[in-house]
């Protein structure tokens, strides 16, 4: 057994295939947890994953996220408190709406196993990023 701990960075320490800022937080064996940046007015590169699934956690900012899998498509709003998940192979891409970062924390399963894992992907919004 390995236990973690670790306190949120002050910078970003790597920047996700979709363009976001990336502070990297506490993982264990069948999860890693992140917290996701866009700047105000910013709108991601869309992807879809290969082996992992997402649930993301907004804490503050305002965006919005597109997902699209299995002939299903939806635009979700985003705002601080909501949750969703990114099922693995859905197609997604989202963006910062406002004057304000939007900024998230994400549990990936199992944990993220590097830049190849994001295919890029044909999205709803021109990317920013």
């Amino acid at each position: 057994m390995t236990w973690e701990t670790k306190r949120l960075s002050d910078r970003p320490e790597a920047m996700a295939p979709d363009g976001s800022e990336v502070r990297i937080l506490a993982g264990c064996g069948r999860g890693s947890l992140a917290q996701f940046t866009l700047p105000p007015g910013a709108v991601s590169r869309a992807v879809r994953h290969r082996t992992v699934e997402e649930v993301w956690y907004v804490l503050s900012g305002r965006g919005r996220m597109w997902r699209a899998a299995e002939g299903r498509e939806e635009v979700v709003e985003l705002v601080p408190g909501l949750s969703l998940s990114i099922p693995v192979g859905t197609r997604f891409q989202f963006r910062a709406d406002g004057d304000e970062p939007l900024t998230t924390l994400g549990t990936t399963m199992p944990p993220w196993p590097g830049e190849a894992e994001a295919i890029p992907v044909e999205g709803i919004w021109p990317p920013t990023l």
